[in-house]
Order: structure tokens, then C-alpha cells, then sequence
């Protein structure tokens, strides 16, 4: 029998955004969930151990419910682009990121609060920067301010025009919800889907 909820642990509205696509009812609730990196964590590591914790922080307090977790983290080799928060430091995120490539980690875990079955897996998305100007990224900057989105980067929006190449399976993965790969995942915990 399956859980009779479906829950997105996160506040984020581009996540929110992206579970709408599919069409099934859900609820959001907040998760409890400490960010910090651990000493010699990985970024890879990072987010799929946050992507469990988001999960596992509201599946232990709402019951009989199939509970999604999912985390994002941008990286330049071995150094995390976090959400940057103000205009200098998306700006020093970007000049870093030119004619670079950036890996996008995404984490996304499934919780049952009722039979505790869990899944957790990473998708990753790569994204070749163009070589940017000054002028281009502070254009790219005051158009979509986007202070809220890891490595400094809306991807939805204009920031499409600083990319080279992008790569990966899942587009969505890049915006912070890897939608194949949940459909999958919902698929295998026997979730009714359209």
C-alpha cells in the first residue's frame, strides 16, 4: 500500500514550480535541516546527504506520507558555488565560472514515513561557461539578481545567454529537481501516476 501524502520538503519556489509540471497533488512543508559542509565532504557527497536529511527531517514528522528531499550544489572543480546572496559575490562566482565548466549535483531522496523504504540518488548537469566580460556579467546580474540560486545562476531565465554547452540527462536537474529521475523513483514506490 502506498502513503496516502505527497510531500515536498523544501521552501523553494522553483522546486515547487517543477513538482507542479507533473501534475499529482503534493503539499510543501519546511525541513529542518542543517547545510553545513562536513570537513572533506565532497560536493557530490554534500547534496545527497542533504537531499536525505530535508527528506528524513519531515518524514519523521508527518506520517503516511511518501516524502521528497532534494539539494543543489554548484561546483568549480572541488570548490562549492553556494547562493551567492548579494551582487559581489555572484559577480566574483561568475568571472570565476568563465570559460569554465561547472557541475550542478543534485540530490533527490524518497521517503516513506509509514514502511521507512527510502531512495537517494545524485543527477549531475554540466554547464560550459562562455568567456564573459565585466559589462556581460554585471547585464546578467542587474537583469535577473539572481541571489538565490546556487553558483549564481538562473538558467530558466537570461542566464541561458552565458552558457557555451550544457550537458546531462536531465534538464531539470539543472533548476534543482531532477523530474525524470523522480518519476522513476515515484514509479518504483508504487506512486499513482498520470
Amino acid at each position: 500500500m502506498t502513503a496516502q501524502r505527497l510531500i515536498l520538503a523544501s521552501t523553494s519556489p522553483y522546486r515547487r514550480e517543477l513538482l507542479e509540471r507533473l501534475r499529482i497533488p503534493f503539499e510543501t512543508v519546511s525541513p529542518d535541516c542543517d547545510e553545513t559542509a562536513l570537513s572533506d565532504e565532497t560536493p557530490a557527497d554534500l547534496v545527497t546527504r542533504l537531499a536525505r536529511d530535508k527528506a528524513a527531517s519531515v518524514a519523521n514528522e508527518e506520517h503516511d506520507a511518501l516524502v521528497i528531499g532534494s539539494d543543489q550544489v554548484a561546483a568549480l572543480g572541488d570548490r562549492i558555488l553556494t547562493k551567492p546572496g548579494d551582487h559581489a559575490t555572484a559577480f566574483e562566482q561568475l568571472r570565476a565560472s568563465s570559460g569554465a565548466s561547472v557541475v550542478f549535483h543534485t540530490g533527490l531522496a524518497l521517503i516513506d514515513s509509514t514502511s521507512g523504504r527510502e531512495a537517494c540518488v545524485r543527477v549531475d548537469y554540466t554547464v560550459d561557461f562562455r568567456e564573459l566580460g565585466d559589462d556581460e556579467i554585471d547585464r546578467y546580474l542587474v537583469a535577473e539578481a539572481p541571489w538565490d540560486c546556487a553558483g549564481s545562476i538562473r538558467s530558466e531565465g537570461y542566464g541561458i545567454v552565458l552558457f557555451r554547452r550544457m550537458r546531462g540527462d536531465d534538464p531539470t536537474a539543472l533548476i534543482g529537481l531532477p523530474l525524470i529521475r523522480l518519476r522513476e523513483l515515484l514509479g518504483d514506490f508504487g506512486w499513482p501516476l498520470p
